[in-house]
């Protein structure tokens, strides 16, 4: 999963921000760039086109010029980021260990309340 730079980060959480306004829609350069006024229009088109490569936009054609969504929602990319931080340590156990000492009692009670859910929930099918 590609580590965002901070002009990177902006842009996505302007597609993030717009999909999840309008899940269903797709958006141009332009549409994000309105909301970035303190960067050129062509630094905007220069990220989206690196963020297309790294596969975190979907690119398709609209007419005359390019519409993109974004290929997975915010939480899944920090999910992912996650994943790829755990794998990163040779031990994995201490690192989750000390992640769960040091997030806030709110998180840490969600974190009770999902394991909770996925311990009582029944087995799935073909698992």
């Amino acid at each position: 999963m590609a580590r965002l730079g901070q002009l990177e980060r902006s842009v996505m959480e302007a597609f993030w921000a717009m999909s999840a306004a309008c899940p269903e829609d797709t958006f141009t350069t332009r549409d994000v760039a309105a909301t970035l006024p303190g960067h050129a229009y062509t630094t905007v088109l220069t990220v989206v086109d690196r963020l297309t490569r790294k596969g975190l936009l979907e690119r398709t054609r609209g007419g005359k010029s390019y519409r993109y969504r974004p290929t997975a929602s915010r939480e899944s990319y920090v999910a992912q980021l996650m994943h790829e931080a755990l794998a990163s340590t040779s031990d994995t156990s201490a690192a989750l260990v000390r992640f769960v000492e040091t997030v806030p009692a709110e998180q840490a009670e969600l974190l009770r309340d999902v394991l909770g859910r996925l311990t009582a929930a029944p087995p799935q099918v073909g698992s």
